[in-house]
């Protein structure tokens, strides 16, 4: 392994991995927003659109994202629509994820104890009140694992960006690798890179997780 290879290729590599984090994280935000839309119409079995969160969901969880990406950046120039690859990127990521955190926060919703509801109402709670302060911190409390989860899957799938040419992380990594043939020194990189951008999440994602669970459990 050639150390000075590797000390001239970091700029290169900061620079995809600002990219990949900007990406992959408003991918993330987006994907968490469609999520609770989704969740909330599922809950509430409202007509017609849980019909299409349902096929929304199975749609987007059933096919791979290099597939949906291939789909936007390739596919809809046919009609017309042009987007760039980093818009692209958080798009797909976003209604990749979305699907994921619909029945992540959904199943949180659904498995907080009807006795509590119950219970709520008959104490005089409005249904706002009731979904705002009994129905809602203990699904998004139970929800905690899944969501981390979630991030964490979502911020490894920005590995397949560099299929629609996008300069993050893995596409550097390759680019590197077909033009120099320094292999070793590329990957160490990229894995290491990988690891400061996921090492963190997973941490405070723990963290979250036994905060989460003493506040269900109380241990």
């Amino acid at each position: 392994m050639d150390f000075e290879v590797i000390k001239s290729y970091i700029p290169l590599f900061a620079e995809a991995f600002l990219l990949t984090i900007k990406t992959g994280w408003f991918g993330i935000a987006l994907s968490f927003a469609l999520g609770l839309i989704c969740a909330f119409i599922l809950y509430f079995k409202i007509p017609v659109l849980s019909a299409a969160v349902k096929v929304y969901v199975e749609l987007f969880r059933n096919t791979p994202l290099l597939v949906q990406l291939f789909f936007m950046y390739y596919g809809l120039p046919i009609l017309g629509i042009r987007v760039s690859a980093e818009i692209c990127g958080i798009i797909g990521l976003g209604l990749l994820g979305g699907s994921y955190m619909t029945e992540s926060i959904r199943s949180g919703l659904e498995s907080v104890p009807k006795i509590q509801t119950e219970s709520a109402l008959s104490l005089g709670m409005t249904k706002p009140q009731l979904f705002r302060l009994v129905i809602l911190p203990q699904a998004f409390a139970m929800s905690v694992p899944a969501i981390v989860a979630n991030i964490i899957f979502l911020l490894k799938e920005t590995s397949v960006f560099s299929a629609i040419s996008l300069m993050d992380l893995m596409f550097t990594a390759k680019d590197l690798i077909g033009l120099y043939y320094d292999t070793t020194e590329s990957l160490f990189l990229l894995v290491v890179f990988y690891i400061i951008m996921l090492l963190p999440v997973s941490i405070l994602g723990t963290v979250a997780e036994k905060k989460a669970r003493f506040k269900i459990y109380g241990v």
